[in-house]
């Protein structure tokens, strides 16, 4: 069971918070569906398999947090999750990817956050071999040689004790890192390429399945590398962990996983919400949204792992909808998106918010950033206010994207310091309301100009 089992949605909305701005009546539908996940694992089994994930759709123009709410929501739930365009699909018959693939990807993402939770679990005996393997290159063993005569044989257990002595001596200096600047040679296997094979059960099928049948035909490379002591002793690690890890059990896990607690966010879903007028390259939008019904229906999609049920999986659609309208999906899928939520256009006061507030504010992230060159980069009040204002009236005078319109004018802004940042001596630059004026006012009064620029 993953980390949402401690998380009520009150709690989840508070994480939220955290990096998100505003919104909080879709963070307070994904907190719900969440927890329902949790709640549904503690039903009585027979009616477990019967309750339905409450897929999301989130409407909403774009850079307003659709995308960084599903992302979080992921990490939150310690789930796999994939983030997909239904642009990206076609029809099955049209040249593309199949909607299928997104289980194959979801699957590959379950097994690799599977793989890297047991790799942590055999470390510890995973490093004890690779040390076992490392004083073997270090200090390599006598090969055997023959049975000696009487008068050949003395003492034969001196020089094993010698040599158990000389190895513990060995261990001792590697454990201190006396023996990192070494450097030794180690084999390590060279991946062959992938043989990609077309085919219309798609591509993610045929090429694992013919690698693998031809895969024993060539023999496995090896190059000789010569590295580091530390490095050796990293790569051997990964070898003997990977050796440890039962990969029956990871990809049973991994699957289990995908099926109960696996999250898919389809992006750009409006894209594919084409009015029956619609004609020419078109033509396979509702195609798509009818390939895409029975994975989010509920189905067994067939990967190189195994047969994947997508019943419980939840689904979150996400799309601007300026042409389109959600009514514009055909009922059967409009129907599976049962929970509707509009998300609201950005404020000034939710760009003064999203420049100072979350963990990752723009404001930190660019003030780390010039740290690196020994300035101290301090922004005014005055000014923080002044870049959320352009940020916004450009929104407004030209295509609205929401919060991305502060990295453009960020950038801009900063574009003279960024540059000169490595040759200059100040120690200290403050950014006020009249630096931002400065840069960006001629950019933001002309229209046509600041069309291009922001």
């Amino acid at each position: 069971m993953s980390n949402e089992t401690f998380f009520t949605p009150r709690e989840i909305v508070s994480e939220l918070d955290r990096y998100i701005i505003g919104q909080n009546s879709a963070k307070r539908a994904v907190s719900i569906a969440l927890r329902n996940r949790w709640r549904r694992q503690r039903v009585n089994p027979e009616l477990k398999d019967e309750i339905a994930p409450k897929n999301i759709l989130m409407i909403g123009p774009t850079g307003v947090g659709k995308t960084e709410i599903a992302r979080r929501l992921a990490k939150l739930a310690q789930a796999p999750f994939l983030k997909v365009e239904a642009s990206k699909f076609t029809e099955v018959g049209y040249v593309g990817r199949d909607v299928e693939s997104m289980i194959r990807d979801l699957t590959d993402i379950a097994i690799k956050m599977v793989t890297d939770e047991e790799k942590v679990t055999v470390r510890t005996k995973a490093e004890e071999l690779a040390e076992e393997r490392m004083l073997d290159l270090l200090f390599p063993k006598p090969s055997p040689v023959a049975p000696a005569t009487d008068a050949e044989t003395e003492t034969p257990q001196q020089p094993e004790t010698d040599q158990s002595e000389t190895r513990e001596k060995l261990r001792k200096l590697l454990r201190e890192g006396k023996l990192d600047e070494r450097f030794v040679d180690i084999e390590v296997s060279s991946k062959n390429f992938p043989i990609q094979v077309f085919s219309p059960g798609g591509l993610e099928e045929m090429d694992v399945n013919i690698s693998d049948m031809l895969g024993n035909l060539f023999p496995k490379k090896s190059k000789k590398r010569k590295v580091k002591v530390p490095e050796a002793l990293e790569i051997l690690s990964q070898e003997e962990a990977q050796k440890l890890i039962d990969m029956d059990n990871v990809i049973k896990l991994a699957i289990d996983r995908v099926e109960q607690s696996g999250i898919i966010f389809i992006d750009e879903i409006d894209k594919v919400a084409g009015r029956e007028s619609t004609a020419g390259p078109d033509v396979s939008r509702e195609g798509v949204q009818r390939d895409l019904l029975p994975i989010i229906e509920g189905c067994s999609v067939n990967t190189k792992h195994g047969m994947v049920r997508t019943d419980h999986i939840l689904f979150v659609g996400a799309g601007a909808f300026h042409v389109s309208k959600p009514s514009d999906l055909i009922p059967e899928l409009q129907g599976r998106f049962p929970i509707r939520v509009e998300l609201e256009p950005l404020t000034t006061d939710d760009f003064v918010n999203i420049l100072t507030q979350p963990k990752n504010a723009l404001i930190k992230q660019y003030m780390e950033l010039m740290n690196t060159e020994n300035i101290e980069l301090v922004f005014a009040e005055d000014a923080i206010q002044e870049i959320a204002e352009t940020a916004q009236h450009v929104n407004e005078s030209t295509e609205n994207i929401g919060a991305r319109r502060l990295h453009t004018v960020l950038e801009k802004m900063l574009d003279e310091i960024s540059f000169n940042a490595p040759d200059m001596n100040e120690e200290k630059i403050v950014i006020d309301a009249k630096y931002v004026k400065d840069k960006i006012a001629e950019i933001v009064k002309d229209r046509d100009l600041s069309r291009y620029i922001l």
